[in-house]
C-alpha cells in the first residue's frame, strides 16, 4: 500500500499536462499558421497580378507594348513601380486618349480595385516605388513652415509659389495643385510623372514630403486667409499690378472720358 501511495500522481499532475499540451498546440499555430497565411497573401497577390494583366493587355500594351517593353507610343514601365500606376490612372491620365506634349488629368474610368491589379501587374515587371500608406502621406504633425521653404526651393518654379501651376515650354504645362489629393502629390514626388523630376526617399526623405503636402493644404484651403485681398489665383505681384495698373487706370481713364463727354452736352444745352 504505501508503494501504491508513493506512485499516486500529485494533485496537480494533470494541470501541468494540460498547460503543456496547450503550450504545444500554440506552438505549433505558431509555427505552421504565418506559412499559411504567408501562402494565401502569395496567393492572392498572383491573382491581381494575372487580373491586372488582362486590365493592362485591354487599356495600355496597344501604347506600352505587351510586355511592357515600350512603344514610339508609350515609354518602357518596367521598374516604374505600383506607385506610377496607381498616380497615373488614378488621376485619369491614363489610358491617354491621345499622344502629346503632356497628358492632362481627366475622369477616372477605372475602380480603385482594377487600379491596384494594374498596379500589381506592373510591379511585377521590375522593381519600383509602391503606393505608399496613408501614415506615409499623412500632414499630421507636419511642419509647414519648413514645407513652404522646400517647396519654393523645389517646386515652385514650374507649379508657382501657391501650387496653382503655370505654363513651360513645347505646349508642356505644370497642373495646378489645388485638390489633388494627398496621395497622388506623394506619389508624383516620388515617381516624377512627365515632366516633373523624381523626388526619391534618398533625395528627399518622407518627411519632407510629408512638410510639403502640410503647406499646400494651408495655402490651397478655403479658409486661408488673404491679408492683400483677392489674389488673382495666387499669380505674384507682377500679375497683379499689371492687372491693377491695366484695368485700373483704365477705368479711371473710362470714367473721367464719360464725365467729360456729359459735361460738355450739358453746357451746348
Amino acid at each position: 500500500m504505501k508503494k501504491l501511495s508513493a506512485r499516486r500522481r500529485h494533485p496537480l499532475a494533470a494541470v501541468v499536462v494540460l498547460l503543456l499540451a496547450l503550450a504545444a498546440t500554440g506552438g505549433l499555430y505558431a509555427a505552421f499558421a504565418p506559412a499559411g497565411k504567408a501562402q494565401a497573401d502569395e496567393t492572392a497577390q498572383s491573382l491581381a497580378i494575372e487580373e491586372g494583366k488582362k486590365l493592362y493587355t485591354v487599356g495600355c500594351a496597344s501604347c506600352h507594348g505587351t510586355g511592357g517593353q515600350g512603344t514610339t507610343d508609350g515609354p518602357s514601365l518596367v521598374g516604374v513601380g505600383a506607385a506610377a500606376v496607381d498616380f497615373q490612372v488614378g488621376t485619369g491620365r491614363m489610358p491617354a486618349q491621345q499622344p502629346g506634349a503632356q497628358v492632362p488629368k481627366k475622369k477616372n474610368i477605372y475602380s480603385q480595385a482594377e487600379i491596384d491589379q494594374l498596379a500589381a501587374y506592373v510591379a511585377s515587371l521590375g522593381p519600383g516605388p509602391s503606393v505608399p500608406t496613408e501614415k506615409q502621406y499623412s500632414p499630421e504633425g507636419a511642419d509647414i513652415a519648413r514645407g513652404g521653404d522646400l517647396f519654393r526651393t523645389n517646386c515652385a518654379q514650374c507649379h508657382n509659389f501657391t501650387g496653382e501651376g503655370g505654363a513651360l515650354t513645347h505646349g508642356k504645362f505644370a497642373p495646378s495643385l489645388e485638390g489633388v489629393s494627398q496621395k497622388h502629390i506623394y506619389e508624383a514626388m516620388q515617381t516624377g510623372p512627365q515632366n516633373m523630376p523624381s523626388f526619391p526617399d534618398t533625395t528627399m526623405p518622407e518627411k519632407e514630403k510629408k512638410d510639403i503636402i502640410a503647406y499646400i493644404n494651408s495655402v490651397n484651403g478655403d479658409e486661408t486667409p488673404t491679408p492683400g485681398g483677392f489674389a488673382l489665383g495666387g499669380l505674384g505681384p507682377v500679375s497683379e499690378g499689371l492687372f491693377g495698373w491695366i484695368f485700373g487706370l483704365g477705368s479711371l481713364i473710362a470714367v473721367a472720358v464719360w464725365v467729360a463727354a456729359h459735361t460738355a452736352k450739358a453746357k451746348k444745352s
